[in-house]
């Protein structure tokens, strides 16, 4: 990372902030608390982009699976969001650092109006250094509502507001270490591919869906992200967020993961 990085989009997903055994990842969202107040004590703007809101509602309810009904989702939904941002908020205080939530759905981001108050909104946040975190308002949005509200997941969400915000890059935390150049769950050979200057067929027939039962994306989304910020001139990083740590070394510059753009 460069030092005319000033703005930065992180999103972390369901699978770091929830456990295997679908408890929530305490130790992760700490340190990701941690990283993200240190940064933005030394200046740098950032925003959180965060999944997890039905995978903390079935651990905080102690459930194991996600159930099939929309309604049912969303209620789970509805009741991780507030012990999502409960926890947020909590951990972000221990480093003196304040966090504000705001949740979204298409419209709001395509409709000009409504996307101009959600900048002003967001630009006012980060003025007075407090860390905006977004989620998609999965209460709210469904395929079934009267007009196209969805995001196709949090990687696609992160992308939009990345560029709605012009953020200089956008960095995803995955439970993956890279793009591969073929699975590494199946083959232990793969390779990562460290630099995508730009997407090939052949990298995209390399992407495969989500692997676990608590999240939504998937490589895929991953890429399609990707795309959305190339498309804009912009970059995108793809790292491991076992450890949230990692973010020092990408803000120190070194290589980590596989970096998109030119």
């Amino acid at each position: 990372m460069t030092h005319k990085i000033q703005k930065v989009v992180v999103k972390i997903g369901t699978s770091s902030l929830v456990l295997p055994n679908g408890k929530i990842n305490l130790r992760t969202i700490d340190q990701l608390s941690f990283v993200l107040a240190t940064l933005n004590n030394q200046g740098y703007q950032l925003i959180l982009v965060s999944s997890g809101a039905i995978g903390v509602g079935l651990a905080s309810l102690g459930l194991t699976d996600r159930p099939a009904e929309i309604a049912q989702q969303q209620a789970l939904a509805s009741i991780g969001q507030a012990a999502l941002m409960r926890i947020y908020s909590q951990r972000f205080l221990d480093y003196q650092t304040h966090v504000a939530q705001l949740l979204l759905t298409r419209d709001v981001l395509t409709y000009p109006v409504s996307r101009q108050h959600t900048l002003n909104t967001i630009n006012a946040l980060l003025q007075q250094n407090v860390i905006p975190i977004v989620n998609e308002n999965d209460p709210v949005s469904v395929d079934e509502l009267d007009h196209y509200t969805t995001f196709s997941d949090n990687d696609e969400l992160s992308s939009q507001v990345a560029i709605a915000i012009d953020a200089d890059e956008l960095i995803i935390l995955s439970d993956i270490d890279a793009l591969y150049d073929k699975d590494p769950h199946k083959f232990p050979d793969a390779q990562i591919i460290k630099e995508v200057p730009f997407l090939t067929p052949e990298i995209e027939n390399v992407a495969s869906g989500s692997s676990t039962r608590f999240g939504t994306g998937g490589m895929v989304t991953k890429l399609r992200a990707a795309a959305i910020m190339m498309q804009a001139g912009k970059q995108m990083i793809l790292c491991n967020g076992r450890d949230p740590k990692i973010l020092f070394d990408i803000f120190d510059g070194h290589t980590i993961g596989t970096h998109f753009g030119k």
